[in-house]
């Protein structure tokens, strides 16, 4: 039997996550979007803002079997930590959604609302925390742990035993080398090698990467 979902927020990644929903054989039935933007498919509402968000909410009146993602990507890690709040409060399941070409070993673990997209890994005992998105092609080795509000960018590798703290964001085919931490609210760039800790806050650039700022 095919599940219903919702999305909040109506741009590219949930373009993505509608793709991965329907290739799965289940089905969007409403976005929401704190933008008055159009759907990005004709045939499915969206709602505008927190108002539209809970109008819906109670036209609907049991959420308890729809399950529901946050399409907002980036280095908003912590929006989209409390965008799940809102849905879990409202009743709505938090399923993770992993893509059929993913590939996640039987004894990781994947955190409420996380995303693990086209053909990437996740591989033994790695955790993977709340509102996460592994984008595609990106690799997590063994033994990882990810706190909650990260976003692996497409093509981004963690080796093994790597931390990453709360509301990170790893850009396009960077690499963190293994056993390293990385602090809470840091950027990697774009196809930065990471060879050393890095600061919680800080903003890391290039081969091998360097600190271009710190405390954002």
């Amino acid at each position: 039997m095919s599940r219903p979902f919702v999305i909040w927020g109506c741009s590219g990644l949930a373009k993505v996550l509608t793709s991965a929903i329907t290739n799965q054989g289940d089905y969007v039935c409403a976005f929401f979007d704190k933008n008055n933007v159009p759907s990005i498919v004709p045939e499915i509402p969206i709602y505008i803002g927190e108002d539209g968000f809970y109008k819906w909410v109670k036209e609907i009146e049991d959420t308890s079997s729809i399950n529901a993602l946050v399409a907002i990507g980036g280095h908003r890690g912590s929006d989209r930590i409390k965008l799940q709040k809102i849905f879990k409060d409202a009743g709505f399941m938090l399923d993770p959604l992993i893509h059929s070409t993913a590939y996640v070993c039987t004894t990781a673990r994947i955190g409420q609302g996380s995303q693990v997209l086209a053909q990437a890994g996740v591989s033994a005992d790695s955790v993977i925390g709340d509102a996460c998105i592994i984008n595609h092609k990106a690799s997590i080795d063994h033994e990882c742990v990810l706190g909650n509000g990260v976003h692996l960018a497409p093509g981004a590798t963690l080796c093994g035993c790597v931390t990453v703290g709360d509301n990170v964001m790893i850009g396009a085919g960077s690499v963190v080398l293994p056993r390293l931490k990385i602090g809470p609210d840091s950027i990697i760039g774009a196809g930065a090698v990471v060879t050393k800790d890095v600061p919680a806050g800080s903003v890391m650039v290039g081969n091998p990467a360097r600190l271009i700022n710190a405390s954002r």
